[in-house]
């Protein structure tokens, strides 16, 4: 993909720490490993390195010491630059002491940042869904359509069990929003909003302006649905494959889904990769006694028991006699010798002593925290 220096993308790594807060107590959203070897924030940050933006804001809220170390440079991503490259945003206003509540809010606090850039457009992300998103073709869509704002959004099947924060769009036969609504009493398919935005620099800056005169911060709530009839909302089809994150038992499925090739095939393509921070680990180890079936380890891993349906981090160490099933276990966890565990996620770090028996299930899987002893 050629360079596009006229898009400035900025993602949101904090926006949404509050849907999966056992997840999120030491460390960012955008930090949450996914996949065996990535963070939720490698996707969008991918989506628009692929896209070739090669100038990228990330907005920071609380708990982003993880974070930093994650990103570092942006070598990974080719955003180690003298000009553009990978910016990491401070989340404390530049008027008062707390951080920011909202999207307008916090494009307020970093607007410096923003209008000391060059580009004529400007892309923003969350990182609550999981997805290989073209950006140059939803910019173009964009500018085919004289759009003042263009929504990513993509067919999901809702209900009153999916989860807070949804925000699904209405729109006519042109692809144009016609209202916006937020947690709707609804069942079904509908156009769930994926969090990604494209406008015109000046565009936003005008909203985000008029928005700190009004002392308001909810991009969704306070411009987008307050709004929808005065401005050009366009809605832009993400057809391919994608997870929303937004509890623990979505994080959960959306792991466990990678273990379907045609979805691994989709989410990871050749000419679009996901790019993660090299993590300089050996090969995985199989002992004599091994077994493993249908699951993804990652590099580092020492595998002595049973494995099935199951993901498995950099660096987990899985003792003799042990049995896995569908679970997932982060980077660094230790499991003893004769150990059984069924729908369980561990989080970084976490040390089982010998015969632990832990049985969760597909609806409620049992999570335990990062550093724990058991």
């Amino acid at each position: 993909m050629g360079v596009n220096n006229k898009v400035l993308g900025l993602i949101f790594a904090s926006m949404h720490d509050s849907t999966v807060v056992e997840l999120t107590k030491q460390r960012t959203m955008g930090s949450i490993m996914f996949g065996g070897r990535y963070r939720l924030i490698y996707f969008p940050l991918s989506n628009m390195v692929n896209s070739g933006i090669t100038e990228v804001g990330v907005i920071t809220k609380s708990n982003y010491g993880s974070l930093l170390d994650h990103l570092g440079t942006g070598r990974e991503w080719d955003l180690a630059r003298k000009k553009g490259g990978l910016n990491l945003l401070p989340p404390f206003s530049q008027n008062t002491d707390g951080v920011y509540r909202g999207r307008l809010e916090a494009l307020n606090n970093v607007w410096s940042y923003v209008g000391n850039s060059k580009c004529e457009y400007v892309v923003l992300s969350d990182c609550d869904f999981i997805a290989n998103v073209d950006f140059a073709d939803v910019l173009k869509f964009h500018k085919e359509n004289d759009a003042d704002v263009t929504v990513v959004y993509g067919k999901y099947h809702y209900n009153e069990e999916s989860g807070s924060g949804v925000d699904v769009l209405q729109m006519d036969e042109t692809d144009q929003i016609r209202s916006v609504l937020i947690d709707p009493q609804i069942a079904g398919e509908c156009n769930i909003c994926m969090d990604m935005y494209v406008m015109r620099k000046d565009f936003l800056a005008k909203i985000v302006k008029e928005a700190a005169a009004r002392s308001q911060y909810s991009l969704i709530r306070d411009f987008m649905q307050a709004r929808c009839k005065e401005f050009n909302f366009m809605g832009y089809e993400y057809k391919g494959y994608f997870s929303r994150i937004d509890s623990v038992k979505s994080y959960y499925e959306a792991n466990l889904a990678l273990l379907n090739k045609a979805n691994r095939d989709a989410l990871f393509k050749t000419n679009a990769p996901i790019y993660t921070k090299i993590g300089d680990n050996g090969p995985v180890k199989y002992g004599l006694d091994a077994k493993v079936s249908n699951s993804l380890i990652a590099d580092g891993c020492i595998i002595e028991g049973t494995v099935e349906n199951s993901v498995l981090f950099r660096g987990v160490k899985v003792g003799k006699g042990a049995v896995i099933k569908n679970c997932i276990m982060m980077q660094s966890t230790e499991v003893g010798a004769g150990c059984e565990l069924t729908s369980v996620i561990a989080d970084k770090n976490v040390v089982m002593e010998e015969g632990r028996v832990l049985t969760g299930s597909d609806s409620y899987p049992v999570y335990i925290s990062k550093n724990a002893n058991l």
